[in-house]
């Protein structure tokens, strides 16, 4: 009796099994980072944001995470990591805290979190770290076309200079981007330095060295008190001109007749010339 041969196995499908994504998954023994799906899939999260976490959260303890160290690692550009770094702060998974050093100096510690801090309970705050309140400021919402109650009267063609020169800030540094309510609010503060003949360039210049490294957050702060702490004094007035008009260059007093012997004299008013001022003393 012949022995019964088993089966061939079926034929392995060629191809894809249908639409989208196929994973070949394999397991990493080192360098590696868990992420979970709430982070990778988060619905309201951009992908800049994402992928900037996911970065962030690869990152060995102590590496730098700031926008300038971050926007010399991508190509993205400041504003748009620095717009990346406020969705995770409001997600929950990045904050970001004043520190004060033993030295007295204010630095910036970052923590980094894996899970969402609003869906965990809030940790204890290292003792060496004091949490600081963000309120997010209310912004007023102004329909298309419609006039902003709260935006201020426009500047008046005097004040015209000191407006360029508040909104081109940004150009050279994207910290300094201000609202144009801001920039009307301080145009009479920069209006006050080109009345006391400072050239613009040198008021540009006097806001914008030595900026600090850290983000400035509140940048029309930061330019009123440079505007107010650092104006200088009015030019001196200058002397009247015939103080320094050189000698015999004054013009003569005019002709006066004298009323005693009616002979004409100069004197800067009428009366009597110097003889019989001289007689009627004698007599």
């Amino acid at each position: 009796m012949t022995a019964q041969q088993p089966s061939a196995p079926p034929r392995a499908r060629s191809g894809p099994s249908g639409p989208g994504i196929v994973h070949v998954t394999e397991r990493h023994h080192e360098r590696f980072t868990v992420v979970g799906n709430h982070l990778a899939q988060h619905p309201e999260l951009s992908l800049m944001a994402i992928g900037l976490a996911t970065h962030i959260q690869s990152l060995p303890k102590g590496t730098p995470v700031g926008i300038k160290a971050l926007a010399a690692r991508f190509p993205e550009g400041e504003i748009r990591i620095a717009a990346a770094l406020r969705e995770l702060e409001a997600h929950g998974y990045l904050a970001r805290i004043k520190e004060r050093l033993p030295s007295g100096r204010v630095v910036t510690r970052t923590i980094s979190y894996n899970r969402p801090r609003l869906a965990t309970s809030p940790a204890a705050a290292p003792a060496s770290v004091t949490p600081v309140t963000r309120v997010a400021p209310v912004v007023p919402v102004t329909p298309v076309g419609a006039p902003d109650a709260l935006d201020p009267k426009p500047a008046p063609p005097s004040h015209r200079p000191a407006v360029d020169l508040l909104s081109g800030l940004r150009a050279h540094d994207s910290r300094l981007l201000l609202t144009k309510r801001d920039v009307h609010r301080l145009a009479p503060a920069v209006a006050a330095w080109l009345e006391r003949g400072v050239p613009a360039s040198a008021v540009q210049r006097t806001l914008m060295t030595d900026l600090p490294q850290e983000p400035i957050r509140h940048p029309a702060r930061f330019l009123a008190h440079r505007l107010a702490a650092l104006l200088p004094p009015p030019l001196p007035t200058a002397p009247h001109p015939q103080s320094t008009a050189p000698r015999g260059s004054l013009r003569p007093d005019p002709l006066q007749t004298c009323d005693g012997c009616e002979r004409a004299f100069r004197a800067p008013s009428p009366g009597r010339c110097r003889d019989c001022r001289s007689c009627g003393a004698a007599a």
